[in-house]
């Protein structure tokens, strides 16, 4: 059997999530982009910052490996991009999107992506949900045959906690009402499906 997700609760410590908190300081965090060139506020609306610390992987990636092999998956992978650290202020959101496109990374100058694509997403939540209201990472899993299949990911409410998911998968993060979301997400790039 395949799930759809599968997640870890509370078990990112708060040392690490003060380290990752201290990295993303020390950035300059901006307005986040759909793919890494267009700005549509109306379609994604928060801020990031991108974090390449092997601390952050080595605690992580963990996590990846069990998740790809208890959720059924087993997909090959063998790179992690940077980490994007994101803040979700006040009515900023981003819309329904799926993080793997349909061709393999093309640019024969950064050989670790070249030829590979989005396999596996992670999604860290690094403050409790009762810090801020709305902000809820949602997934639509409809069919042509059984539509508004949209599922909140409550798993991923409480501080510390981790969801893997396949990075064909729609989803999105619905409006922030009050307070500020913070994640972390890391996207996993093996060979094109066979």
């Amino acid at each position: 059997m395949s799930y759809k997700y599968w997640y870890f609760e509370s078990v990112l410590s708060n040392k690490f999530i003060n380290q990752v908190n201290k990295l993303a300081k020390l950035e300059k965090k901006k307005l986040a982009k759909i793919g890494a060139e267009v700005e549509d506020k109306k379609r994604r609306d928060s801020f990031v910052c991108f974090l390449s610390n092997q601390m952050i992987f080595d605690v992580i990636h963990p996590y990846i490996h069990v998740a790809n092999k208890n959720a059924g998956w087993n997909f090959q992978w063998d790179r992690t991009e940077h980490a994007q650290y994101t803040e979700y202020n006040k009515n900023q959101h981003y819309g329904w999107h799926k993080d793997a496109w349909d061709e393999p990374y093309a640019k024969v100058d950064e050989p670790l992506t070249y030829g590979k694509i989005r396999k596996l997403s992670v999604s860290c939540s690094l403050n409790d949900s009762k810090e801020y209201k709305g902000g809820e990472l949602q997934f639509d899993f409809s069919t042509p045959l059984e539509k508004n299949k949209v599922l909140t990911c409550k798993e991923i409410f409480k501080k510390g906690s981790i969801v893997v998911f396949p990075s064909y998968t729609y989803h999105r993060v619905t409006p922030v009402t009050k307070g500020v979301r913070r994640s972390l997400v890391l996207w996993n790039l093996g060979h094109p499906y066979v």
